[in-house]
């Protein structure tokens, strides 16, 4: 009766959850057991959370653009946390992006930098592809004179498994218009993130 109950549930559940309850066999353990229960239940539940980002278009967030005002100098917005999961190990990286631009004529608002960094971020993800990605989205939408972005990372298929190095940091740094060709600007965008 118990184990007709078990498949009856097994079969109403979605897909992530069956397969969770079968990952959990085949690790060794009792999916039955009462702290393991519900975890198929749970982690099918936050599989869509950190992975909404690909039901979710990142140009999309940046579309409302305003006129510049006059607004024709580096824009930065620094630090803005993220987490997101490598594609390679299904474990999290984490970290901080710092984004610059200069406006041609358009300007962002400011929170929509947060919004496509968390859209691009909860997706299976590489570091490298993330940090281009967030520069062709300001490219493709804003038009900027320059855009550039720097992504700052721990990442835990590097600190908790393998070469088991916490702490280990990785930096990406892509470039657009005239960070890619003015030195200058670009070294000015990194005296100004060292300002505090």
């Amino acid at each position: 009766m118990r184990a007709e109950a078990v498949k009856s549930s097994k079969q109403a559940a979605d897909p992530i959850e069956q397969h969770f309850y079968e990952v959990i066999q085949l690790i060794g353990e009792n999916p039955e057991r009462e702290g393991l229960q519900e975890t198929p239940k749970r982690i099918a539940k936050m599989y869509r959370e950190v992975f909404g980002g690909l039901q979710e278009d990142p140009e999309e967030v940046l579309g409302k653009t305003f006129p510049a005002e006059g607004a024709s100098d580096i824009v930065i917005v620094q630090d803005i946390p993220f987490y997101s999961m490598c594609e390679h190990h299904f474990v999290p990286f984490f970290g901080k992006v710092h984004i610059g631009y200069i406006p041609d004529g358009r300007i962002v608002g400011l929170s929509k930098f947060a919004r496509l960094v968390d859209i691009l971020a909860r997706r299976p993800q590489v570091q490298e592809r993330m940090t281009n990605q967030i520069v062709e989205a300001l490219n493709n939408v804003v038009c900027p004179i320059g855009a550039i972005a720097v992504v700052e990372a721990e990442h835990l298929c590097m600190s908790m498994r393998g070469i088991k190095k916490p702490g280990s940091r990785t930096r990406t740094i892509a470039r657009g218009g005239v960070f890619k060709t003015d030195l200058v600007q670009e070294e000015r965008f990194f005296r100004l993130l060292e300002k505090e």
